[in-house]
């Protein structure tokens, strides 16, 4: 539940509704306006009764969340969030995108990569060094080599770095070259990587899986919330539906809905939901048209020779296309791309 205080609330009588919460097993995130104080409490609602807190010196409304996630929830937090990560503004007037190739495959695939994404718009580097392959026989990334050649290349071309995290065991090292920590598709609902994920000073990028409602989407994103950290940043990659033709279907029914229940950032990632490259550009202005506040995008200076989704990575070069198409349309939409 919400407790609004009134725009004069004193501090002692804010500081007894926050004692008489905690006395009552809640658990609290207190935002101070300019105008008022208001203060989440998450918890059991039959603990306490909203009326005993009603009557209390300075409080003004106590509003109860209705839906099951509370952190995540709108209602809880009407502004939307703005994460900032090393000088970068993800949720803001500046629709972020983040690029690169699927995995690092070597010293001179990335650097080259990450010079053409910079060069052309991109603020961030995204690139695998930890792989979950269908096929045990796929390549499954340089894993520890992998992340060094990212630290390597963020430290030439001043990127910043996002790149996947498979499960609690190497969460600590990965999170010692990363930026931005990303939770995959097929980790969405690993409860146990996400409490974890939780523990660690750094935005999160949480995929929904294929087959995942709205609702249990943002609910992955309320195990985060709920253990303490409230940097996530949600990322549509496509649902599985009865279409064949392209790998995934890119839901960005789910952009605007998502901001509307829920005040975190969303991002769109089409060469996932789209699988070929041809379609990558037009899904990605679509994105940016629906509300995206950031893109996803696989970028390989040669994909016919990529080790991993060549198939749907863009050239450089056509990389550089659609950014000068999403420039245009970040205006009409009152939006800019770096």
């Amino acid at each position: 539940m919400i407790v609004i205080m009134r725009h004069n609330a004193q501090d002692e009588e804010i500081e007894a509704v926050l004692v008489k919460l905690e006395k009552n097993g809640f658990q609290i995130h207190l935002s101070r306006g300019v105008e008022r104080t208001i203060i989440g409490a998450i918890g059991e609602k039959t603990r306490m009764g909203i009326a005993g807190l009603e009557a209390m010196p300075g409080v003004e409304n106590v509003v109860p969340i209705l839906q099951p996630y509370k952190l995540a929830s709108r209602v809880f937090h009407d502004e939307g969030t703005v994460i900032r990560v090393g000088g970068q503004e993800i949720g803001g007037d500046t629709v972020q995108v983040m690029a690169g190739p699927c995995a690092v495959e070597s010293r001179e695939q990335l650097l080259a990569t990450a010079i053409a994404v910079k060069e052309a718009g991109a603020t961030i580097l995204r690139g695998g060094a930890f792989k979950p392959r269908t096929s045990p026989y796929s390549f499954q990334g340089l894993e520890i080599e992998g992340l060094k050649l990212l630290a390597e290349v963020r430290k030439v071309t001043g990127l910043l770095i996002v790149t996947e995290v498979m499960d609690t065991k190497t969460l600590p090292l990965v999170a010692e070259y990363t930026d931005i920590l990303q939770i995959g598709a097929r980790n969405m609902q690993n409860y146990f990587l996400l409490r974890e994920a939780a523990k660690v000073d750094k935005p999160v990028l949480l995929k929904r899986a294929p087959s995942a409602t709205v609702e249990e989407w943002l609910m992955a994103a309320e195990y985060i919330m709920a253990g303490g950290n409230y940097n996530v940043i949600l990322c549509e990659r496509g649902i599985r539906c009865f279409e064949s033709y392209t790998r995934n279907t890119l839901d960005l029914t789910a952009v605007p809905a998502v901001k509307y229940l829920s005040h975190l950032p969303v991002i769109v990632d089409p060469s996932h939901a789209i699988g070929k490259w041809r379609f990558v550009r037009p899904m990605a202005r679509a994105a940016v048209a629906a509300g995206a506040d950031g893109l996803l995008v696989e970028v390989h200076p040669n994909p016919s020779e990529a080790l991993c989704d060549g198939p749907q990575s863009l050239t450089p070069d056509n990389f550089a296309a659609m950014m000068s198409e999403l420039k245009q349309i970040a205006a009409v939409m009152g939006r800019k791309i770096s």
